[in-house]
């Protein structure tokens, strides 16, 4: 399975490609979209940059599914605004392609890769380095969107579980209730 981790931003957006094969990672590629050379005002301009920029990344390493970060309430609700309207562009180029999406926060993201949820940017850095088996460290918004595919990898297969289990509970459930005993 190939999973595309986005770490959203409205200046940087981070992305990383893992592929996993039963409990083995491997990197694909990550990278940055940036909408810097964007005038600061021109929000549907940066918006466009982040939608196209998800589509190309989506075109080029075809993923079976993403998984994106969510946002929380930062000290300014203006800034938090900023960042909501650009993980909507991004979430909408994924859905748009018809691409599954998992979302995760940041702390679980670094319990899931570090180990706890305080961990610092250079802690996410060097883990994802270390399971990745990278010859040097990615930046911070990369290694955050390559820690995001990392967690869905390892929670992902879990929550399919779950919903297995779920499912034949409710299976068995309706058995039950038509009669039927096994």
């Amino acid at each position: 399975m190939r999973i595309l981790g986005i770490d959203p931003g409205l200046q940087t957006t981070g992305f990383g490609v893992v592929d996993v094969e039963g409990h083995q990672l491997r990197y694909v590629a990550s990278g940055t979209i940036r909408t810097t050379k964007i005038a600061l005002g021109d929000l549907p301009g940066r918006l466009k940059v982040l939608f196209d920029g998800i589509g190309e990344v989506v075109a080029r390493y075809e993923p079976d599914v993403a998984t994106v970060e969510i946002v929380f309430v930062n000290v300014n609700p203006q800034s938090t605004l900023l960042l909501g309207q650009a993980r909507g562009a991004c979430l909408t180029a994924l859905v748009a392609r018809d691409l599954p999406v998992a979302e995760y926060t940041a702390l679980q993201m670094k319990k899931a890769v570090v180990g706890h949820g305080r961990a610092a940017k250079s802690q996410v850095q060097e883990m994802v380095r270390r399971l990745l088996d990278l010859p040097g460290l990615p930046g911070t918004d990369a290694a955050d969107a390559l820690g995001l595919a990392i967690t869905h990898a390892h929670a992902g297969a879990a929550m399919a579980r779950v919903a297995q289990v779920t499912d034949l509970q409710r299976r068995q459930h309706a058995m039950y209730k038509g009669g039927r005993s096994y």
